[in-house]
């Protein structure tokens, strides 16, 4: 398909191309159409066909100005038009929101979810190795392109919310057994989602800063336009904002970004591990098992003092 199409490509975003999949972006409807038409006589050309059931076409609406009326069409035949266009698993939005792509990556979690059901809910299983599972295989679904979300509260609750129900479903709990969240991540060993996804966009804001002016994502065409007439009511939350912001909230330079070593120090965010050296169980202690954990600190000064250790010739002195 590259080389085929390689005289009729435009450049990023006007223009991207992934295996067979096309996406034709512009200003227009009539130039939208033009560039259907060059690229439907090409691919014919060549012996391709350009199906007319899948193409569908979507308007964004970012402003308030008025656009021509007239549809898109495909050699006589009118496209259907989307409120919500899917490409490469992400849904894409006519007024440019995220609520949609947060829904379908919250179900694309819950089939994985359902489909490692047999193990998750097996009792067998260590919760540390179920923890471990989730990390793995679940998250990574949930947070696909979440590096370029412009993330609300509401959508951050909507994750959390996904999360720990997850959590507490394998480890056996409910809401009702009044187990705090904290507890059921230190079994299991699962940071929060929303830490998660702050460190994936800021990973991702690393990678641009780095990347050399020319690139697409650095090119002034990707950037934002301020002589645009917006609509009414409080303007939409943009990704460069929602970086400043967490980088302010996590005390981060933006010179640090340009070594790499640095910044994945600076955003890496573990997995809580519990280290026990003793733990010792207590029953029935108001109707819950308490777990001690015995962390034994050996300082000389502390033993010299207490019992009179000598650094040389170790015993206990008497009076």
């Amino acid at each position: 398909m590259d080389e085929v199409t390689r005289d009729i490509q435009g450049e990023i975003p006007w223009c991207m191309l992934f295996a067979d999949d096309v996406v034709l972006v512009d200003e227009s409807r009539a130039w939208v159409n033009w560039k259907l038409e060059l690229w439907r006589r090409t691919l014919e050309s060549k012996g391709f066909i350009l199906s007319r059931i899948k193409t569908e076409y979507m308007m964004c609406d970012f402003s308030a100005t008025r656009h021509e009326g007239r549809d898109v069409s495909l050699d006589g035949q009118v496209v259907v038009q989307k409120d919500t266009f899917r490409y490469l698993g992400s849904v894409l939005q006519k007024d440019g929101d995220i609520d949609e792509d947060v829904r379908h990556r919250i179900s694309a979690g819950w089939l994985k979810w359902r489909q490692a059901s047999g193990i998750l809910y097996d009792k067998r299983v260590p919760q540390k190795l179920k923890g471990k599972f989730y990390r793995t295989t679940i998250r990574p679904a949930m947070l696909y392109g979440a590096e370029c979300w412009p993330t609300k509260r509401r959508h951050v609750q909507q994750l959390s919310v996904s999360e720990m129900r997850m959590l507490r479903w394998f480890c056996g709990h409910t809401k009702r057994d009044r187990v705090r969240n904290e507890v059921i991540r230190d079994r299991v060993g699962v940071a929060p989602i929303e830490e998660k996804l702050t460190q994936h966009r800021l990973r991702w804001f690393g990678h641009v800063q780095r990347r050399p002016p020319e690139a697409p994502v650095r090119n002034e065409v990707l950037e934002r336009v301020d002589n645009v007439k917006r609509g009414r009511g409080k303007p939409k939350l943009t990704w460069d904002e929602s970086v400043k912001r967490e980088l302010k909230d996590w005390n981060i330079s933006k010179e640090i970004p340009l070594n790499m070593s640095d910044w994945r120090l600076a955003i890496n965010m573990p997995e809580p591990y519990l280290f026990r050296v003793s733990s010792l169980t207590y029953p029935n202690l108001l109707g819950k098992k308490v777990y001690v954990v015995v962390v034994v600190l050996l300082l000389q000064w502390w033993v010299i003092s207490i019992f009179h250790f000598s650094p040389i010739n170790v015993g206990i002195s008497r009076p």
